[in-house]
C-alpha cells in the first residue's frame, strides 16, 4: 500500500522501498535499476540482510508504475513476497539512479536455488564466435549456481565460492554495465579469468588433456566410469547403453538393484521408451531440472539394461550445467547453435550420486580422489569450490501437481510459508531421508535431502548443514525439536545443541510430525484427521508404529486407530527380508505350519519358532511391513536389497496389470479403531498371479483406508484428512485414497512442497514445537 499524502510542491516525492522474498542472486538490482532509469527516477538500490533496499524519487504516477513493475515483471528466478513503502522527504537535485554497495545486518531474506543454464547462455555456449564458446562455467543473472556457492548473505561475490576469481576487463565491464545480462551476476566468469576443468586418472593424478570434454566423452564411450564435479557434488557417470559399465558401477557402489537415473539431451531422445506428456516435459525442462519418474512404455525394448530393473518407471533428467551440455554437444559433433537440442541424440548417461553407498555426496576434489577411489576410472574436476552439498531432486508427476520423493537442488532453500509467525525453531528430522528445518517468523527453511544417518560421515554432514543454515539465515533458535526416538543421531545432537545454548527441547512423535508437516504446508489450523502410513516410527507407547489414524491439532495429537499389528520376526531384520513378514501373516492366520514349506530359506524354522513363542518378534502396525507381507506371499520379493524395494516392485506389477475391483470382505473395521487386513493377506497367500494380486492388494487397502477415515470423520465431525508418510509416495495408493475420500465428501490434503516420506518430518517437528511455544505465551 502506498503511503498517505500527496506530492511535494514541486510534484516530486521520495519513497523508501523494502523488497522481500527471493530477490538476491537473481538479477533484481539491475532489473530495478533499468526500471528506475527508464522512468527517469533518481535514487539508489542495494542488497542487505533483509532483501533489496531502495530509495526512489520522482512523480507519484512513475513511482506507482515502478512498484507495480517490480512485482509483475520481476526476473525469472525472483519471487517477490512483499514491498514495504515509506514516504521520505525528497532530496534536492536527485537525478541519477545508482546501484550502491551492499550492506550487512540482520538477515531477513533468503538465497535462491541453483538454476539450469538459460537459453541465452546455451546459445553463447554453442556459438564458435562467442568468447565463452564451450566454456563450462558460463552463467548470467538468469541461471547458474546460487545456493551451492553461497557462504553468507548478502549475496555478493566476496561471500561466494567465486571470491578468489578476479574479473578480467571484459567480465568486469559486463558486471558493471547496467544493460548487460551479466550486470552484477556474481558467478560471472570466462575462460580468461574463471574456473577451469582438469582431467585426472583413477589415482587422482592430473592428465595432460588438451580438451577435457573430448577426452571425457572418449572415456565414457570406452565403457569407463567418470566422477564428474557438478553444482552440489560429484556424479558418477557412465554410458547407460553399456550393460557392463552399469553392472560395474552397481558392484562398485554396492547397489545391487536400486534404480539409477539417466540423463538425456532432451525428452525426444527417450520418447521410444518412456511416456512424457506436456506437464512432464515442463517439469523436466524447468529451471530446477529435477529427476522426473516417467512411466515406461509397457511393451518397449529396454535399451538401458540394468538401470532400473523390474520397475514400471525410469528416472530421467535433462542437462542443467554447461558441463553436462558440453558432453552432449561433443557427442553430437559440436554443432553450431542449439537446433541440435530439439533432435533426438544417441548419448544417454547414467548419472548417480558421487558417493560410496550410503555416505554423503562428495564435494571436494581431494575428497573425491580419496573416497571415490575404486569407484571411478577417471575424474573431471574444477577449481570452483562447492560450499553446500546438494543432491538432485526427485519428483513424480501426477494430476498437474508433482509429488516430491527427494527435495534438494533447484528447490532448496526456498522457504515454506507457515500459517502464522512464531518463535524460531530448529528441527532435526528423522534417521532416514533426513532433512533439517529452521523457522524464521512465518517462514520454514527445510534443508536439502541429507540421506540416512547411519554412518559417521552422514551425521557430520547433518551438523555441518545446521551450522551453515544458522549462519546464512542469521538465526538463533529459541527451541529445538527432534524425533521421539532417543537413539537417533538427530535426537542426541538436538539435546547437546540445546544444552550448550540453554534452549528447551521438544520430542515429537514420528507420525504426528508426518501429519503436522502436511498441515503446516497447507496452513491448516484447528483439528484435522491424518492417515500416516510408513515403514516405522517409535510410538508414544514405545512400540513400532507405521499405520496410524490420528487426530491432530495445535495442542497435540490423539491416536484414533491403527492397522492390525503383525509380528516382526527377528525385529529389524524383518524389514530387510519380506518373506519374514509373509511368515508372520501366515502365523497370524493360523497357517504357521506352511512357513517352512513355502519359504525354504535358512532360518525359516527359527522364524516359525519365534512366532510361536512370541520371542524376538515385536508387534508393529507398520503399513510398510504390510506391503512386505503381501510381496512375500505373492512371491514378488523374499530379500530386499534396498529400503522399500518390495513395495516398489508390488506397485510396478500393479501399474502394469491395471485397475481391479477391491476384494469383497478383504478387511474389517474392529473395536478400538483397528483396520484388519488379514482377510486380504489370506486371499493373497493362495493366488498364483502376482500381478493381479499386487493390483488387488492396492485396491483393497485403499478401500479399507477410505472407509476407516470416513468412519472416523462421521464420529468426530472433522471433514479434513491429511495424508502423510512414505507409503503415500505410491501413486496407486495415493490416487485411490484421495479419490475415495473426496467422493465421501472429505477435504484431502497431501504433501506437495515436500516429500510425504521422512524428508518432510523436520517441517512437522518445527510446526509442532512452534505452536506449542505460541500456546504457552
Amino acid at each position: 500500500m502506498l503511503p498517505v499524502g500527496g506530492p511535494s510542491e514541486a510534484g516530486v516525492v521520495r519513497y523508501r522501498l523494502r523488497v522481500q522474498g527471493q530477490v538476491q542472486g537473481v538479477g533484481f538490482r539491475p532489473f530495478a535499476y533499468r526500471l528506475a532509469t527508464e522512468l527517469g527516477l533518481g535514487g539508489w538500490v542495494r542488497n542487505d540482510g533483509r532483501g533489496v533496499d531502495m530509495e526512489v524519487q520522482g512523480t507519484v504516477p512513475d513511482l506507482e508504475r515502478l512498484i507495480r513493475d517490480l512485482r509483475l515483471k520481476a526476473p525469472p528466478l525472483a519471487r517477490v513476497e512483499g514491498i514495504e513503502v515509506r514516504e521520505m522527504a525528497p532530496h534536492p537535485s536527485c537525478l541519477d539512479f545508482l546501484i550502491e554497495k551492499s550492506r550487512t545486518g540482520m538477515v531477513r531474506t533468503g538465497v535462491s536455488p541453483d538454476a539450469a543454464v538459460c537459453a541465452a547462455c546455451l546459445e553463447e555456449l554453442c556459438d564458435p564466435a562467442d568468447r565463452r564458446y564451450r566454456y563450462p562455467f558460463i552463467n548470467c543473472t538468469h541461471c547458474g549456481p546460487r545456493y551451492t556457492i553461497v557462504r553468507a548473505l548478502p549475496y555478493d561475490r566476496p561471500n561466494t565460492a567465486m571470491a578468489g576469481f578476479g574479473l578480467c576487463l571484459q567480465c568486469r565491464h559486463e558486471y558493471g554495465e547496467a544493460l548487460d545480462r551479466r550486470f552484477h551476476a556474481e558467478p560471472v566468469a570466462c575462460p580468461a579469468c574463471g574456473p577451469q576443468l582438469t582431467l585426472h586418472d583413477r589415482d587422482g593424478r592430473a592428465l595432460a588433456a588438451p580438451d577435457v570434454i573430448s577426452a571425457a566423452l572418449a572415456l565414457i564411450r570406452a565403457g569407463q566410469i567418470l566422477a564428474v564435479k557438478g553444482l552440489g557434488g560429484f556424479h558418477l557417470v557412465c554410458d547407460a547403453r553399456r550393460a557392463a559399465s552399469v553392472a560395474r558401477l552397481r558392484a562398485a557402489k554396492n547397489r545391487n538393484e536400486k534404480p539409477f537415473a539417466v540423463m538425456a539431451a532432451n525428452e525426444a531422445s527417450l520418447s521410444p521408451w518412456v511416456r512424457c506428456d506436456a506437464g512432464d516435459r515442463a517439469l523436466l525442462e524447468s529451471v530446477a531440472r529435477p529427476i522426473v519418474l516417467l512411466p515406461r512404455e509397457p511393451d518397449g525394448d529396454d535399451p538401458f539394461p540394468g538401470v532400473a530393473p523390474e520397475l514400471a518407471w525410469l528416472g530421467v533428467m535433462l542437462p542443467y550445467t554447461p558441463l553436462h551440455y558440453l558432453l552432449f554437444h561433443e557427442a553430437a559433433g559440436r554443432p553450431r547453435g542449439t537446433a541440435w537440442l530439439r533432435q533426438p541424440q544417441e548419448l544417454v548417461l547414467v548419472c548417480t550420486s558421487g558417493n560410496p553407498g550410503g555416505e554423503p555426496l562428495v564435494t571436494d576434489n581431494d575428497e573425491a580422489f580419496r573416497r571415490l577411489h575404486g569407484l571411478a576410472d577417471a575424474y573431471v574436476v574444477h577449481d570452483r569450490d562447492i560450499l553446500v552439498r546438494c543432491d538432485d531432486s526427485v519428483l513424480r508427476p501426477e494430476r498437474g501437481a508433482p509429488a516430491f520423493i527427494r527435495r534438494a537442488r533447484g528447490y532448496v532453500p526456498t522457504p515454506i510459508r507457515l500459517p502464522a509467525g512464531g518463535p524460531s525453531v530448529l528441527a532435526l528430522g528423522g534417521a532416514l531421508k533426513n532433512t533439517i528445518c529452521l523457522t524464521r517468523g512465518d517462514e520454514a527453511f527445510v534443508s536439502q535431502h541429507l540421506g540416512d544417518l547411519d554412518n559417521v560421515a552422514a551425521c557430520t554432514a547433518l551438523e555441518e548443514t545446521v551450522e551453515h543454515l544458522l549462519k546464512v539465515l542469521d538465526i538463533r533458535p529459541e527451541r529445538v525439536a527432534h524425533d521421539l526416538h532417543p537413539d537417533f543421531h538427530g535426537s542426541r545432537f538436538a539435546l547437546a545443541f540445546a544444552d550448550a545454548l540453554g534452549l528447551p527441547t521438544v520430542a515429537v512423535q514420528h507420525h504426528h510430525a508426518h501429519i503436522a508437516a502436511v498441515m503446516a504446508e497447507h496452513g491448516l489450523q484447528g483439528p484435522c484427521l491424518g492417515l500416516a502410513l510408513d515403514g516405522v516410527g517409535m510410538g508414544s507407547d514405545g512400540t513400532p508404529w507405521g499405520g496410524e489414524l490420528l487426530r491432530v491439532e495445535e495442542g497435540g495429537f490423539q491416536r484414533l486407530g491403527h492397522l492390525r499389528p503383525l509380528a516382526l520376526p527377528g525385529a529389524d531384520r524383518a524389514a530387510r527380508e519380506p518373506w519374514r513378514m509373509a511368515a508372520s501373516a501366515l502365523h497370524a492366520l493360523g497357517r504357521g505350519s506352511e512357513i517352512i514349506h513355502r519359504f525354504p530359506h535358512e532360518g525359516a524354522e527359527v522364524v516359525a519358532r519365534m512366532l510361536g513363542l512370541s520371542f524376538n518378534a515385536p508387534p508393529t502396525s507398520s503399513a510398510g511391513r504390510l506391503f512386505d507381507a503381501a510381496a512375500g506371499l505373492l512371491g514378488v520379493k523374499d530379500y530386499a536389497s534396498f529400503e522399500g524395494q518390495a513395495a516398489l516392485l508390488l506397485e510396478s506389477l500393479a501399474l502394469r496389470r491395471g485397475r481391479v475391483a477391491p476384494l469383497a470382505g478383504g478387511y474389517m473395521l474392529e473395536e478400538g479403531g483397528i483396520l484388519d487386513l488379514l482377510p486380504l493377506l489370506d486371499h493373497l497367500a493362495d493366488l498364483d498371479d502376482p500381478a493381479f494380486g499386487a493390483a488387488l492388494f492396492h485396491a483393497t487397502l485403499a478401500r479399507g483406508l477410505v472407509e476407516w477415515a470416513a468412519h472416523a470423520s462421521a464420529h468426530s465431525g472433522i471433514r479434513r484428512v491429511a495424508l502423510g508418510g512414505g507409503c503415500f509416495v505410491n501413486v496407486i495408493l495415493r490416487t485411490a485414497v484421495r479419490k475415495g475420500l473426496e467422493e465421501a465428501g472429505l477435504e484431502v490434503f497431501e504433501a506437495r512442497r515436500l516429500p510425504p516420506n521422512d524428508g518432510g518430518l523436520s517441517l512437522g517437528q518445527a510446526w509442532v514445537a512452534q505452536t506449542a511455544l505460541l500456546q504457552k505465551e
